[in-house]
């Protein structure tokens, strides 16, 4: 739960740091912090009177270095213009999750997932999720991230859920990648390193062809097969360009991996069409709209990968999650409009449990957060925030009844004006 690159340079974000404040990208701010994790010192976010507790990890890789992260849960506890905000967890499906499948340890700065599907071959077992978050093969009451779970995941950490007017025309395939790679880090399942096995295709340049297929081979390595010795599983994750029968079975095309299919046997490709029915209308319908894959799979003696499991998940133009029509109009409009908002994801949750599928940002003070209601949630309250964010403010709801009409008007953009007060 990293502070956004995006929020923190333009923000001005000011933390309180052993009794002193310290803006962010100040010369003095990386010492700061470095001193704040030798003492173990919690730095206070100043996004709100009180101040909002947070800790400092130390990154990963050969550069170190230290960030500032939020304690787990504390998101919704931020101003909404604050970098660190996020909307309370249990108007999505990562309330669910979040404790149970999801622990983040603020000591080490590691999360540890539990992982509901598995990233070890089994021998004749094909099993795929459903689009609803149900499977044949992985129990879904919130205790283990289903595939689909576990994409949510990465996609909010990677703060790909996040939009606002100033990322139109920056997010590509480049800066997706860099994100979710990103997000991947200090996570971990089943003690493994999720980084380790996650494999997001490279954007293809024809020049640099060779060294593109050379290091995607050195990754694969992991995953090949070997005679009388158990296969480990990697993770896809990648924007789909086919699905098409092949001359035996079936191949998934991923794009920026031009010269390797993916290969899906034939009682998988039947489930496909039957599970992903809703996301596979609403990609064929819109040109513009991208379509992204997680899967695990292995990798043949003869290098082939062959898909285990798999889901998909429709996005936008601009990579922002989707899943029917409806949320799409409404995600289109929010764009289209200028506004600065996050989406909401089910993670685990099935299509017949009501989540937000929007919070708007940018409508003063207070957040609000915006509902696709459907015919038969008519009786169903909208999960509400539990006691870990009984401090926050609630979201103010906004409703939208598509069997009413046409969407009515959005919630007003307003400028959030106590800036001034807690900026040095």
């Amino acid at each position: 739960m990293e502070v956004s690159a995006y929020g923190v340079s333009a923000s001005g974000t000011v933390y309180e740091i052993g009794g002193q404040l310290f803006e962010v990208a100040t010369s003095g701010f990386a010492q700061a912090i470095a001193n704040a994790h030798a003492a173990r010192q919690r730095p206070r976010c100043q996004c709100t009177p009180e101040g909002v507790e947070m800790y400092v990890a130390r990154l990963a890789g050969p550069h170190g270095g230290y960030i500032v992260k939020r304690m787990p849960d504390t998101g919704c506890r931020h101003a909404c213009d604050c970098p660190s905000y996020e909307p309370p967890a249990d108007l999505s499906g990562l309330g669910q999750v979040l404790g149970t499948a999801i622990n983040e340890d603020p000591a080490t700065g590691q999360t540890s997932l539990r992982l509901g599907f598995s990233l070890t071959k089994l021998p004749g077992c094909s099993q795929m999720p459903t689009a609803g978050g149900e499977s044949e093969s992985v129990c879904t009451d919130g205790t283990k991230l289903s595939l689909r779970g576990l994409l949510h995941y990465l996609w909010d950490e990677a703060e790909l859920t996040k939009w606002h007017p100033g990322f139109a025309g920056k997010r590509t395939w480049g800066t997706v990648r860099r994100q979710l790679l990103s997000a991947s880090e200090d996570k971990f399942a089943r003690g493994d390193s999720l980084r380790s096995r996650l494999y997001i295709p490279e954007t293809f340049f024809l020049d640099q062809r060779d060294a593109i297929n050379a290091r995607r081979s050195a990754q694969w390595l992991q995953a090949l097969s070997a005679p009388g010795k158990p296969q480990s599983l990697m993770l896809l994750i990648g924007e789909v360009k086919e699905i098409v029968p092949a001359r035996f079975g079936f191949k998934a095309v991923v794009k920026h991996v031009p010269d390797q299919a993916f290969a899906l046997d034939h009682p998988l490709y039947r489930r496909l069409g039957r599970r992903f029915a809703t996301e596979l209308a609403l990609w064929g319908a819109c040109e513009q709209m991208h379509m992204v894959i997680i899967a695990t799979f292995s990798v043949s003696e003869r290098g082939v990968p062959v898909v285990s499991e798999l889901s998909l998940m429709p996005v936008t133009q601009q990579w922002l999650p989707v899943e029917n029509a409806c949320d799409e109009q409404l995600v289109d409009r929010l764009v289209s409009q200028g506004r600065t908002f996050r989406k909401g994801l089910r993670y685990n949750l099935p299509a017949t449990i009501p989540v937000a599928s929007a919070t708007l940002m940018d409508t003063g003070g207070e957040p609000c957060s915006l509902r696709i209601s459907r015919e038969a949630e008519a009786d169903t309250e909208v999960p509400l925030p539990t006691e870990t964010h009984q401090h926050a403010h609630l979201p103010q709801s906004w409703v939208w009844h598509p069997e009413d009409g046409a969407m009515p008007p959005l919630p007003k953009k307003q400028f959030f004006t106590e800036t001034a007060d807690r900026r040095l």
